[in-house]
């Protein structure tokens, strides 16, 4: 589990995303729409569905082909979702008629250029918390405060890392060109109580080399398993299996592992987020600009200031490597993943260059608000993000759910070894032995 700032201050509990209504994230462009050009921008709003989804069904609608739709980010499903589109190959009107389940247009206007992922200035949410005291938000002033004080840490959300946790290493198998392990993450290695019963059987076959009996097994739904699988059995060359797998699927994979990496760094950090270090690569807020820090002295006041930031790496064979202790823990996460810098340069997987992202960012325009509707009680936290932040990681430092489930789950293990502790340690007085049992040890 990846560690708290605000440890030291409860966390209320609940749930998010109860239901999509309860979570709202709107985009704030990073400019402002021309009037002129070839591209019709436009916001949508969307409910239940994926960035994807709207994609294919508004270009299906518009008669237009979904590459020449483009999205500065990814909205999730389970939420309302206010997105800013660019459509080549249409007209305002048309874009604004457009009747689609889920989807509503809020405005058309006319642009020059292609919308790309990163044009982006930042998100703003509106997230409900249910199944909590709403009387609970007096508690939150001191955790916003102290994010707003010394920053949200920076954290990818552990949705990058896909339902088996494990896209990261895939990735690393990936970049090391290392095809037998990655064959055996992909399509072998059985996880029980995530794995359905036909894809449990699969992956068990797999790795116990019954790879007939695995292809039988794999759901039809499951396409790109399936298609790697029956090379491997045709070629019994896996890196030559390997090669199958989407382009797309793989730069997924790899960002997944310099998500990871750089999670461990900041969860090392985690105390001092709000501090620099000599050989730090620090983060200028006002540009974005990087570089080296040699005088602690002078640029502590500015990190202080939330001028500057410490920065944690996306590695790459380009990126700017810290220097000093910042430096030991970047050599550490790269040791962990068996990597080096130079793995990412490698021709017959992607060229990564890697960049740096700062370890935190600051929360804006937060508000709070508590009530109850129809669905119940609510704590309400309103808040923008920049471009490339997980709100999660906000509502994660407020209610530490994950945090009260393990002590909870502690305390009935607890219960469990004191049932056990009475139960067994206890031996029942026989006549005329004169034994009793022993008091159970403290734990």
């Amino acid at each position: 589990m990846l560690p708290y700032l605000t440890r030291d201050f409860p966390g209320i509990g609940g749930k998010i995303k109860s239901r999509a209504e309860d979570f709202f994230v709107q985009e704030i462009p990073l400019y402002e729409t021309s009037g002129e050009g070839e591209h019709v921008y436009c916001e949508i709003q969307k409910v239940g569905l994926t960035t994807f989804d709207a994609v294919h069904r508004i270009a299906a609608a518009l008669g237009v082909s979904s590459r020449d739709i483009g999205y500065a980010g990814l909205k999730d499903a389970r939420a309302i979702s206010r997105q800013i589109l660019s459509i080549w190959g249409t007209s305002e009107e048309a874009v604004m008629g457009l009747k689609i389940p889920d989807i509503a247009v809020q405005w058309a206007a006319r642009h020059g250029n292609k919308l790309r992922l990163g044009h982006l200035e930042g998100n703003r949410f509106a997230i409900k918390i249910r199944d909590v005291n709403p009387t609970d938000v007096v508690r939150l002033g001191p955790v916003l405060e102290t994010l707003g004080r010394r920053g949200m840490p920076n954290y990818f959300g552990e949705q990058r890392f896909g339902r088996r946790k494990n896209n990261d290493k895939l990735g690393a198998a990936l970049v090391r060109g290392d095809g037998r392990e990655l064959l055996h993450l992909l399509i072998g290695d059985p996880l029980p109580g995530i794995d359905d019963r036909m894809t449990l059987a699969a992956r068990t076959a797999f790795d116990a080399s019954q790879f007939e009996e695995a292809m039988k097994n794999w759901p039809r739904r499951c396409g790109m398993e399936r298609r790697i699988l029956h090379r491997f059995i045709k070629t019994r060359r896996p890196a030559a299996s390997a090669r199958a797998v989407d382009q797309k699927i793989r730069r997924l994979w790899v960002s997944a592992l310099q998500s990871r990496m750089f999670n461990d760094v900041l969860a090392a950090r985690i105390d001092t987020i709000d501090q620099v270090m000599t050989g730090d690569v620090a983060y200028k807020e006002e540009n974005g600009a990087c570089f080296l820090v040699s005088d602690v002295a002078i640029e502590q006041p500015r990190c202080a200031a939330f001028e500057i930031s410490p920065t944690g790496p996306l590695v790459g064979y380009r990126m700017t490597h810290a220097e000093g202790e910042p430096g030991k823990l970047e050599d550490a996460a790269l040791a962990k993943a068996q990597l080096t810098p130079e793995d990412f340069r490698r021709t017959n997987v992607l060229k990564v260059k890697g960049a740096r992202r700062p370890l935190r960012v600051k929360p804006g325009e937060v508000s709070l608000a508590a009530g109850v509707d129809e669905h119940g009680p609510h704590v309400t936290v309103a808040f923008t993000l920049p471009a490339g932040s997980f709100a999660t990681m906000l509502m994660r430092e407020i209610t530490k759910s994950e945090l009260l489930k393990q002590q909870d789950q502690e305390a009935k293990s607890q219960d469990e070894i004191d049932v056990d502790a009475d139960g067994e340690d206890v031996v029942e007085e026989t006549p005329g032995d004169g034994l009793v049992g022993e008091e159970p040890a403290e734990e």
